[in-house]
């Protein structure tokens, strides 16, 4: 059970419900996850919830690309309800299944497209060195340009935020299904 309640939509303030409505309204359809801890901050929900619609929907990343730095991030926080939320749209917007075991493994993937491993790289090495090199961020930036390179670091940190939200809140994943990493 997480740690702060889920509340209803009955219990919502006005300011909740208006964010509620806005978010299944939009891109995203549901009201789910670290949204439903988030909600005990408005403020803090409305303006948060906006970054992640335009990180993972308007991004210069393709759908592949950016889930697949969603999953290398649920990884390195082992954050089960991220990877267990967004492992299918990875393999929706089409990353390879080995690619995705080899993640949840702790593994480098082996046979990625030049694009996935310089995002492998660089999402890598900045989790878990807090830099990267002056060759990395070339790589980046000859791959993705300078607005790919910031919507890259972006997702990932907002990403970092979710996963934290929901390992420090306990959010499980829904219907007691298995924990998806080991």
């Amino acid at each position: 059970m997480a740690r702060l309640p889920i509340l209803s939509v009955d219990e919502y303030s006005d300011e909740q419900r208006a964010i509620h409505d806005r978010i299944i309204s939009g891109k995203r359809g549901a009201f789910q996850g670290p949204f439903n801890m988030w909600v005990h901050s408005p403020g803090y929900l409305n303006v948060l919830e906006k970054v992640g619609e335009f990180l993972r929907y308007d991004s210069v990343l393709s759908p592949r690309l950016s889930e697949m730095a969603i999953l290398i991030t649920a990884r390195f926080w082992t954050a089960q309800y991220e990877w267990f939320a967004h492992e299918p749209h990875a393999l929706k917007g089409g990353l390879d299944p080995a690619i995705i075991k080899a993640i949840s493994e702790r593994r480098r993937p082996d046979n990625m497209q030049p694009d996935e491993a310089v995002l492998y790289d660089f999402c890598t090495t900045l989790h878990e060195t807090h830099e990267v090199s002056d060759a990395l961020f070339q790589k980046a930036t000859d791959q993705f340009g300078d607005k790919g390179v910031i919507d890259m670091i972006g997702l990932i940190g907002h990403y970092t935020g979710v996963s934290m939200t929901l390992n420090a809140c306990e959010v499980e994943i829904p219907d007691g299904k298995e924990n998806p990493l080991k």
